[in-house]
């Protein structure tokens, strides 16, 4: 029995305990099987167990998709992440291979699902989402795909192999990447400090400054790709990033590109940005002119992981045998800073200013700003629990996470649904003064509840016949119910706080089912108007709510 295939076994068995109800109808072994998908998207996409269950697809007419999620347009691109898990509940050796005909179907459906022009049954879970990523397509976003096949054994065999290379996809574009139970328990693990050794490799800047002390010098990126071969993402921990091996842009591309070409990769110190550490500690032979040999403790890379991964990727494709290329003297610049354990703000501080060129998750660089905190005290005081960071854990009714708050505030008060879903990168940047200034307590509860009940509904609609825009129109919905009730309580947002919180949201409790219902016919007259009498396709409507083209119509 394979030590790490046993722990994520008994995960498995906790989750079909604890959370059966995130889980497919099905006998024992099937609820397994779907248990596993859901841990993998979970570990390998950072979400929870209840935010990886949105993104399950597994049924009958599922295209051999067990899972799907869809990131934000970045830049005219956008990426699709495609799970499908392979479990074998007797056999825990973790020694068999990822079955040859699940690769060959999984080579299938990408060549199905991304052409717009190409008609396929779907189920109702999945086909909402395929038919907005079919929409994003026509619309002229450029798609990368990322398969993930998952399964509590090795990777796909040669034979495997040979259809994905014979299936004529980009390379760039369609990446293949094997997901199981050691990689499961590396994220798990990925807590632990890292102690080890770098050679620098010629002069190096040493000094003490604001009591800290820094070094700036440059490393082979063959030291790089062993450190990597040795600790993997456990050095990522507080890259906001978070690489886990399955991110993939036109960065990685470049760097890639450059380390292959033999004549600039001799520049590629010149090139790159470069890599941020931190430390606990670092020693070196001071009596040493240079190649210093450096000792590390609590070392972790703040910045420049993407140059790191695809360092290590392209030297060591196989993670077995070195890159056939000579790569000895190729260098890529290095800072470190040696700070003590009281030092947490200004790490927040330098791992947001070393990554501000780039996009990134900023929730929890902003979980302690003021209005955070103040959010923090008044929604306890309401008794709720507030969580402002991603990794506080628990859950339940009464937790309320800052992310939800940001979304729903958003789509409700600022009557920007359609920025609420499809720019949740920039909530906690660009748009984090819009959202959250003269934010209180009851304003972000009452607006994460009619939320959270739009989106219920929208998960087990009550209806009968469910209209069939329903998957893409969450946001407009809530905008809509927060609209009725200030109107029924004849009240402005403004006037909301905690002395008539209760008296409001116990108003809201009792008629949220006809607020509904009344949005849902505004929503469904406003398209109407928009489209007349004719039939709306799932891609035309996915165009519709993503583009904002209600906005003007559903307005006061």
């Amino acid at each position: 029995m394979n030590i790490n295939a046993s722990i994520i076994d008994q995960r498995i068995r906790g989750i079909i305990e604890d959370h059966a109800d995130l889980l497919p109808d099905g006998d024992e072994n099937k609820k397994k099987s779907s248990a596993f998908v859901l841990l993998c998207m979970s570990a390998a996409l950072e979400l929870t167990l209840e935010e990886a269950a949105e993104l399950l697809t597994e049924g009958g007419n599922d295209a051999g998709v067990d899972g799907i999620h869809l990131s934000e347009v970045d830049d005219g691109e956008f990426t699709v992440t495609i799970f499908q898990g392979k479990y074998k509940v007797k056999d825990l050796r973790g020694v068999a291979n990822f079955p040859e005909n699940g690769v060959q179907k999984a080579v299938n459906t990408v060549a199905i699902l991304f052409d717009p022009a190409k008609k396929i049954e779907l189920n109702d879970r999945i086909a909402p989402k395929v038919e907005e990523i079919r929409s994003l397509v026509r619309d002229g976003y450029i798609p990368t795909v990322r398969v993930v096949l998952c399964n509590n054994g090795t990777k796909w065999n040669d034979q495997a192999q040979n259809w994905i290379d014979q299936s004529g996809f980009a390379d760039d574009q369609v990446i293949w990447i094997h997901y199981n139970h050691d990689s499961i328990v590396a994220v798990l693990q990925r807590k632990k400090t890292v102690d080890d050794s770098v050679r620098l490799q010629g002069k190096a800047v040493i000094e003490d400054f604001n009591f800290r002390r820094v070094l700036v010098g440059k490393v082979a990126v063959t030291e790089i790709a062993e450190l990597f071969n040795r600790h993997s993402d456990l050095l990522l921990e507080r890259n906001i990033r978070r690489y886990l091996g399955l991110h993939s842009n036109r960065v990685n591309s470049a760097i890639h590109e450059t380390l292959v070409d033999k004549e600039k990769r001799g520049n590629f110190y010149f090139f790159n940005n470069g890599i941020t550490m931190i430390c606990k500690k670092f020693r070196h032979n001071a009596l040493q002119g240079e190649n210093y040999q450096l000792k590390l403790e609590g070392m972790q890379i703040i910045n420049g992981g993407q140059t790191c991964k695809t360092i290590q990727q392209t030297l060591y494709p196989s993670q077995k045998q070195l890159f056939d290329e000579s790569f000895e003297n190729v260098y890529v610049l290095l800072r470190i800073y040696e700070l003590s354990e009281d030092d947490q703000n200004f790490v927040r501080d330098i791992t947001y200013a070393t990554n501000s060129q780039n996009p990134v998750d900023l929730r929890d660089l902003r979980s302690n700003d003021e209005i955070q905190k103040q959010l923090e005290i008044g929604i306890k005081d309401l008794g709720f629990t507030y969580k402002r960071k991603r990794e506080e854990g628990g859950g339940g009714s009464s937790v309320i996470t800052s992310s939800i708050v940001a979304e729903s505030v958003l789509a409700i008060w600022r009557k920007r649904p359609q920025q609420a879903k499809f720019r949740r990168k920039e909530h906690f940047g660009k748009l984090y003064n819009a959202i959250f200034n003269e934010l209180n307590a009851a304003q972000a509860l009452l607006a994460t509840m009619i939320f959270r009940h739009v989106e219920n509904e929208r998960k087990r609609p009550s209806m009968a016949n469910p209209p069939i825009f329903l998957p893409y129109a969450s946001h407009y919905i809530s905008m809509l119910v927060g609209r009725k009730l200030l109107a029924d309580k004849n009240v402005q947002l403004s006037d909301i706080d905690h002395r008539n919180f209760k008296n409001i949201h116990d108003h809201f409790e009792s008629k949220k089912s006809e607020y509904y219902q009344d949005s849902i016919n505004d929503v469904t007259k406003a398209l109407t108007d928009l489209y007349g009498k004719r039939e709306i396709s799932l891609q035309q409507l996915s165009a519709t709510f993503r583009r904002g083209d209600l906005i003007e119509m559903l307005a006061e």
